[in-house]
């Protein structure tokens, strides 16, 4: 199953991630119980951010399937 967020607050982190920008969100309990989530950046790497510089997405299973296969 993915996760998708949306970047609305890049402040700290203009080289990593785009305001109202898509990212796919990993799992990561850990992360998770600080409040961070793992996603995939700028650079296609996954890092650590705060969880609240993202907005969730609802997204049914159809349609995450179809925003993952976006390059």
């Amino acid at each position: 199953m993915y996760q998708f967020v949306i970047c609305t607050d890049n402040t700290d982190y203009k080289a990593s991630l785009e305001p109202r920008k898509i990212y796919e969100v990993l799992p990561d309990p850990e992360a998770e119980r600080h409040n961070q989530l793992r996603i995939i950046d700028e650079s296609n790497e996954d890092y650590l951010f705060p969880r609240h510089i993202f907005m969730a997405l609802a997204l049914d299973a159809e349609m995450a399937e179809q925003v993952a296969k976006i390059a």
